[in-house]
């Protein structure tokens, strides 16, 4: 196993977790369930985390594939850009839901001008 596999194996942590999470807190709002809602920041909170290793994997993975046939360098820094960009943004998601969770860690309800952003 080498870090492309590794890059490959993780790297849909952070996507399908924020569609999750996002999902998630939408529904903890409709329904004004306050578990779910402090659960889908909880987890905004593990996906800024898991993204750190996605991102690092990258570039050990590049120098892996890049000199495979077929394979465009113009691509993979497109890729890399958006990536550094994702991982810029999952870390200030994870960032809020962290602050959130902190502040609010002793009341029983998190104000919707708080949740409603993230």
């Amino acid at each position: 196993m080498n870090w492309a596999h590794v890059h490959l194996l993780i790297n849909h942590i952070p996507v399908l977790g924020t569609v999750f999470g996002a999902l998630l807190l939408v529904f903890g709002m409709a329904k004004k369930n306050e578990e779910i809602k402090r659960v889908s920041l909880g987890i905004f909170v593990i996906i800024a985390v898991a993204a750190a290793p996605v991102y690092f994997t990258g570039e050990p993975s590049e120098e892996i594939v890049e000199y495979l046939p077929g394979v465009d360098e113009s691509i993979l820094e497109e890729h890399e850009e958006s990536a550094l960009i994702s991982f810029i943004a999952v870390g200030i998601l994870g960032v809020a839901a962290i602050g959130i969770l902190w502040r609010y860690r002793h009341t029983d309800m998190i104000p919707k001008r708080f949740v409603a952003p993230v």
